[in-house]
């Protein structure tokens, strides 16, 4: 039996997304295996969440690091893992150009808001306070910017009128389990080219 590809899964929190990927594996949504799961936070319950599963976890704390010393440790408890894809699961460190050229183009971020709107934190309060009616969640190559990379799926949330920040994250973190499998799904088992900052899924091409 050929071996899944493997993912290695940035955390800084809860690891709800990182959840999200494991029942999509097991359910057989999102053919891969977690080979590993990485925090800069040793308090991160995402990482208990992961020993419970079987799945190996690190912590290389950012605490007194400059963010080009905390990515070149982050690269080294990456790479003997080999994974083909990194995905990022609410991990709050910006990684460092010498990480991103190491896995250029391997490297997803989920963000909740629909890019290149409401880039940062609070994205859903910036989406509240600039009124718009539809709001959402990203799935995106990183690159050595917040935020920035090219756009591999969407999802849109509509935005209600007695929408609270809390409430408008709930409905677009319950879009974000569902799209970023999928998106990770499509990178890691159909053909993509990258057109400037469009990712091509040659499936989706016109017949």
């Amino acid at each position: 039996m050929t071996e899944q590809p493997r993912l290695v899964v940035l955390i800084s929190g809860r690891g709800s997304n990182l959840r999200a990927l494991a029942e999509a594996i097991r359910q057989g949504r999102l053919r891969a295996t977690l080979a590993a799961v990485i925090s800069n936070r040793a308090d991160a319950p995402g990482l208990a969440f992961a020993a419970e599963q079987g799945i190996p976890t690190r912590v290389v704390s950012h605490v007194g690091l400059s963010r080009a010393e905390h990515s070149a440790a982050l690269l080294g408890a990456v790479r003997p893992y080999e994974p083909r894809m990194i995905c990022l699961a609410g991990f709050m460190r910006l990684l460092a150009p010498s990480f991103t050229q190491a896995f250029a183009h391997r490297i997803v971020n989920i963000h909740p808001s629909l890019l290149p709107a409401f880039p940062g934190l609070e994205a859903q309060r910036q989406a509240l306070d600039y009124g718009v009616k539809v709001s959402g969640c990203t799935v995106h190559l990183v690159d050595e910017e917040l935020d920035h990379g090219p756009i591999v799926m969407q999802s849109a949330v509509p935005v209600l009128d007695d929408d609270t920040p809390e409430t408008l994250a709930a409905r677009i973190l319950a879009a974000e389990h569902k799209t970023y499998p999928a998106a990770i799904e499509r990178l890691l088992h159909e053909p993509w080219t990258l057109e400037g900052r469009r990712v091509v899924f040659q499936s989706s091409q016109g017949t």
